[in-house]
């Protein structure tokens, strides 16, 4: 077991021994979370009652295909447990999401659930955050003033000349479930991911943000041979 597909599909088949018959599950979004989900139903077809909530519209898609039971978040909270991937992870359970521009509805779901487990291969475990661009997530309205904004606010915070970049999307302008857009930025290396999230945040216009600090209760790593599992 070496190739990345076996590993996702290790981390995800670990994160079955989490769920129970009669749960109320929150279903991330990404590759690693879709093979959850794929692997999730034959336990629904089984005759265990599950009720979802999909933190995108593709995830939503692929659940319904499936046969999944969904519901509205709001119908649900709080969700006993919410699995989900992420872009980087350290072993302070800190994670980086939204390469695939979902982290706004992934966050919502994950702080509305008792537990967040996150499913990866090795590759995603890092001693520091920061590599792997960060989605900033803002309104479209003024998005261009907004990231200025925020440029100056982190170079404030001893974070100069962060390069920053428009998500594009075939030739076009990403646009998020939520309609927004994304601007990823490249940290490099994140020293203290909690204060760094506090700064963004406090930027006018900004909606959400790809650092995930202190909402994940374990970390399910997949690598050669086994999987690690990371508990706050």
């Amino acid at each position: 077991m070496t190739d990345q597909y076996s590993l996702k599909r290790a981390a995800a088949a670990k994160a079955l021994d989490f769920v129970q018959d009669g749960m109320k599950l929150g279903l991330g979004s990404g590759s690693t979370a879709e093979i959850f989900v794929e692997m999730l139903a034959p336990r629904v077809r089984g005759g265990e009652k599950l009720l979802c909530v999909p933190t995108s519209e593709k995830t939503a898609a692929l659940a319904r295909k499936l046969g999944l039971t969904l519901a509205a978040l709001d119908d649900l909270v709080p969700l006993d447990l919410t699995v989900d991937g992420a872009d980087e992870a350290d072993r302070n359970l800190d994670l980086i999401k939204g390469g695939g521009g979902m982290l706004l509805r992934e966050k919502i779901v994950a702080a509305s659930s008792r537990k967040m487990i996150v499913i990866a291969d090795e590759s995603k475990l890092v001693p520091r955050l920061g590599h792997f661009p960060l989605p900033i997530e803002v309104a479209e309205f003024g998005h261009k003033s907004t990231a200025a904004r925020l440029g100056k606010a982190l170079s404030l915070a001893g974070y100069g000349n962060v390069a920053r970049t428009l998500r594009q999307s075939d030739g076009a302008l990403f646009k998020t479930d939520g309609g927004n857009v994304i601007y990823d930025w490249v940290f490099e290396v994140i020293p203290n991911a909690a204060k760094l999230a506090t700064v963004i945040s406090s930027v006018p216009g900004v909606v959400e943000h790809g650092l995930f600090v202190g909402i994940a209760s374990a970390l399910l790593i997949a690598g050669p041979g086994d999987v690690e599992v990371i508990e706050r």
